[in-house]
């Protein structure tokens, strides 16, 4: 009875059904250059299946038939490689790119137009049955491998760099990296790309670099005071964890 009143209620809305997935489509060709068709979106895209099967999941979710709706997400898991818990809310326009090993859980909250990219984990810290989950506002884009945990908020438009471990509240429009992730760049800070892999700055070794910086600095001002004090030098070789004379480049290239 359960599944024939879902089916009644699909029915009903293949008309806003419908419009929705046009703007799953568009939103692939908008955010994925290797998108040449519509209908090569439709038939090869897991992150545009897992979306329909979770709208399935969740609404069977909503009405009470939690063990057909776990089904349907143990079946969308099978097929796609993501595993998106029927009780988590995601809005429009949303783009999961590859995929693969996503995991979205009970609690959470994805907003409109955001951006997945494969491995992405949206964990809980808690076993109490509240909210648990990240929060992600409107425009969030999550870099691949990249792990959000705990019942927080990511603010609008934040970038969050692939690999990176968030376990506090993110501003809106700011880019965090790192494990765990730290804030690198103003909020409001805008780059041109949804988010750039390949040049995130790395916070480790910016503190890395000051510190050479500043011993190279105590160094010649040492070897001012012995030149004064007619002291003479010690030859001491430098020991770096990397060759040649310069540390790696600040933005990852």
């Amino acid at each position: 009875m359960v599944l024939l009143k879902a089916a009644l209620r699909w029915l009903v809305n293949v008309p806003a059904a419908l419009s929705r997935a046009a703007e799953d489509i568009e939103a692939v060709r908008r955010n994925d250059p290797a998108a040449r068709s519509s209908a090569e979106v439709v038939l090869f895209y897991p992150g545009l299946h897992a979306l329909w099967l979770h709208r399935m999941a969740h609404d069977l979710w909503s009405h009470g038939a939690s063990f057909s709706a776990r089904a349907v997400s143990h079946a969308n898991r099978f097929v796609t490689g993501i595993e998106i818990h029927p009780g988590a809310t995601v809005g429009r326009r949303v783009f999961i790119d590859h995929g693969m090993g996503i995991v979205v859980g009970e609690t959470a909250t994805i907003g409109d137009d955001c951006l997945l990219y494969k491995g992405v984990v949206l964990g809980g810290v808690s076993l109490n049955r509240v909210k648990r989950h990240p929060q992600l506002a409107s425009g969030v884009v999550v870099g691949s491998n990249a792990c959000i945990l705990g019942a927080i908020e990511i603010g609008e438009g934040a970038r969050i760099g692939s690999g990176s471990v968030v376990v506090r509240p993110v501003p809106a429009g700011a880019t965090v990296v790192g494990v765990p992730a730290r804030i690198i760049v103003p909020a409001k800070h805008r780059f041109d790309a949804s988010l750039d892999h390949a040049n995130l700055p790395d916070p480790v070794m910016d503190v890395v670099r000051s510190l050479v910086a500043q011993n190279d600095r105590l160094r010649a001002r040492i070897a001012r005071l012995e030149d004064k004090l007619e002291i003479a030098h010690e030859s001491e070789p430098a020991f770096l964890p990397f060759d040649g004379e310069e540390l790696p480049p600040a933005d990852g290239g």
